[in-house]
């Protein structure tokens, strides 16, 4: 039988997954990475399954067989419910005593702030928003999609762009140099030629999301249509933050606003300076700034919350990271 380790921190999203294992005073004792986590596509066992290659891999190297708390952050955790059902799935691997599944959103939050509070808006392949309080209480919204009327994302950027391509194209709308340079990405000559491909699959679907730097491109060009775009997610951003501040009673507070995800994480100067601009509008004390550090390091810092470990441990799991 092995040591026991205090925390095991899993940040699990639809490109990858990441874990580590804490000891009692945050030293990180083994780390490891694994595929994707899509319980929508592949079900929830096998989805956990890839979880599991990577825990076994970084017990094995941190010599443990068990921790005391499992803190998982998870892609596909939208709802309440599902993080119930994937915190039971979780636990059923016997991998610790107490088992808490979060959103991965929050691992980007808690890996931005040095104590669990303030509001983390993630821009990746979609949009969400989440916000926390040291007391326990949450925000959040369900994110899934137009269904929960979420705009944006890299994906949502990319059919709008095509949208707009398109109706350019045919006379539907207005002109816009999307017309030329979405279907140059693939070597195409136009609007016409991109939407054939797409639809008969000569381009596979996955690579739609590839779009989304076209669009930001031809808005530093100057094209009035690809920037409108580009500022309506910036509003969508803001909105999504004032109202988890708002939720939080933290509108008058000074309180961190964490921007995250491939999007934001760009650093794309229009919606950067935008984003800020309609903050210090609409939240004069958020003070916005991009997250880089891993988010498996905010699944540690969670953890370490909810076993009560001390500011040492917090720190120098956070040294950990900023030195990988």
């Amino acid at each position: 039988m092995g040591v026991t380790a205090r925390v095991l921190a899993v940040d699990a999203g639809n490109s990858k997954t990441d874990v580590a294992v804490v000891a009692d005073d945050g030293s990180v004792l083994a780390t490891a990475r694994a595929g994707g986590f899509r319980p929508p596509v592949v079900g929830i066992r096998e989805a956990v399954d890839t979880v599991a290659d990577a825990v076994g891999r970084a017990f094995a190297a941190a010599g443990v067989d068990s921790v005391n708390h499992v803190s998982a952050c998870l892609a596909n955790a939208d709802l309440p419910v599902e993080e119930e059902q994937l915190a039971a799935a979780l636990h059923a691997r016997a991998w610790g005593t107490t088992v808490e599944v979060r959103n991965d959103t929050f691992a980007i939050l808690r890996a931005g702030v040095e104590e669990p509070r303030g509001v983390a808006v993630v821009c990746g392949a979609g949009i969400n928003c989440v916000g926390m309080r040291p007391d326990g209480r949450v925000a959040r919204f369900p994110a899934l999609g137009r269904i929960s009327g979420d705009w944006g994302g890299g994906w949502g950027l990319a059919e709008e762009a095509l949208w707009h391509g398109a109706r350019a194209e045919d006379g539907r709308g207005g002109p816009t140099a999307l017309t030329r340079t979405l279907p140059a990405h693939f070597g195409l000559d136009s609007m016409y030629a991109l939407i054939e491909a797409l639809h008969l699959e000569h381009i596979e679907h996955a690579r739609r999301h590839e779009l989304t730097p076209v669009l930001f491109a031809t808005a530093t060009d100057g094209d009035p249509v690809a920037r409108a775009l580009v500022d309506r997610l910036a509003d969508e951003v803001t909105a999504m933050s004032v109202v988890a501040l708002t939720r939080l009673d933290l509108l008058d507070e000074e309180t961190p606003v964490l921007l995250g995800g491939g999007v934001l994480a760009a650093r794309h100067p229009q919606l950067d300076d935008r984003i800020r601009e309609l903050l210090a509008e609409r939240a004069p004390k958020a003070v916005p700034s991009v997250v880089t550090a891993r988010p498996v390091l905010g699944a540690a810092l969670l953890g370490l919350d909810h076993e009560g470990a001390p500011a040492l441990a917090h720190a120098r799991v956070r040294e950990f990271y900023e030195r990988v």
